[in-house]
């Protein structure tokens, strides 16, 4: 499988979920929580979110990793969505900001600055993520 294919088809993997448009209110819903300590909103969204993100690549996608040779696992990082591998390289979609990324818990990275990803950007840098793995594959 190519990368274009790979990237096509995890494109419309989380868009059977959500068109991007949800995605983005979910994004912007829970960084709005955060901004106002909103506790029950926080505990009905972060949930949502991180477990909509992670339950498509690790499930919905699983043939389409398995076909491009790259092994899916749980995020290290609280705003990523897996750890992907492949031939010894691995990396780790986020949903944040790579630059204001940090290893905080997630109940507080946000009250830190952190700013959660839209849709688009978070495809972006899953495709950069991607592309630094079939690098490795070639």
């Amino acid at each position: 499988m190519t990368l274009n294919e790979t990237i096509a088809r995890l494109r419309a993997g989380h868009l059977m979920v959500r068109d991007a448009r949800e995605w983005d209110e979910l994004s912007t819903g829970l960084g709005r929580a955060y901004d106002s300590n909103d506790d029950e909103l926080i505990e009905q969204l972060q949930p949502q979110f991180l477990q909509s993100w992670r339950t498509v690549t690790r499930y919905v996608l699983r043939d389409t990793f398995d076909a491009a040779g790259i092994a899916v696992t749980d995020p290290s990082h609280p705003w990523g969505i897996a750890t992907l591998t492949a031939k010894g390289t691995s990396c780790e979609p986020l949903l944040c900001h790579a630059g204001e990324a940090s290893t905080e818990r997630v109940g507080t990275a946000i009250g830190g600055g952190l700013q959660l990803l839209n849709f688009a950007d978070t495809m972006t840098n899953y495709t950069d993520c991607l592309t630094r793995l079939f690098d490795g594959l070639d």
